[in-house]
């Protein structure tokens, strides 16, 4: 598995991710190719779109990485990082979010972002575990979703 930025011919493969967690009951939405590059591919906002693949050139799993800016639909204080992570329910537990979020925090250490926050549905277990690990932690509850905060202290970096 090689860990690379996402470029515009990855949409459908990122899209096909989506799709799949659909499928399995982990998403509500499927998105198009055309959602997958304007929303997290080339989002003017994006710091970071990073894609975990496989030695036969499979998309397992992505993470987006963009500046919080006024008005975004999370409630993201301005100036911090939202991060969505994404992995294909048969490439779970192989380390494909941690080889993400290794290439997604240098990249929030480089833009000088402090803090990353990640909206978790509140019923995805395994979305909040995952985020815990990490060494997110939750600092507040909007209905249905957990909102998580990761810290990047300069003694880390």
């Amino acid at each position: 598995m090689i860990v690379r930025e996402a470029d515009v011919d990855d949409a459908e493969g990122v899209s096909g991710v989506l799709t799949e967690l659909v499928a399995a009951g982990k998403r509500s939405k499927a998105s198009d190719p055309g959602f997958a590059l304007n929303h997290y591919i080339a989002d003017p906002d994006r710091i970071l779109c990073s894609v975990a693949v496989d030695d036969d050139g499979t998309i397992l799993g992505f993470q987006s990485l963009k500046h919080a800016r006024e008005g975004n639909p999370y409630g993201t204080p301005v100036g911090w990082g939202i991060i969505g992570t994404h992995v294909r329910p048969t490439a779970a537990r192989r380390g494909v979010g941690r080889a993400l979020f290794a290439v997604s925090e240098a990249a929030a250490r480089g833009a000088r972002i402090e803090k990353i926050e990640a909206f978790i549905g509140a019923n995805n277990a395994q979305g909040l575990t995952y985020y815990e690990a990490m060494g997110f932690r939750t600092y507040r509850e909007p209905e249905g979703v957990v909102a998580k905060m990761f810290v990047l202290s300069n003694e880390r970096g």
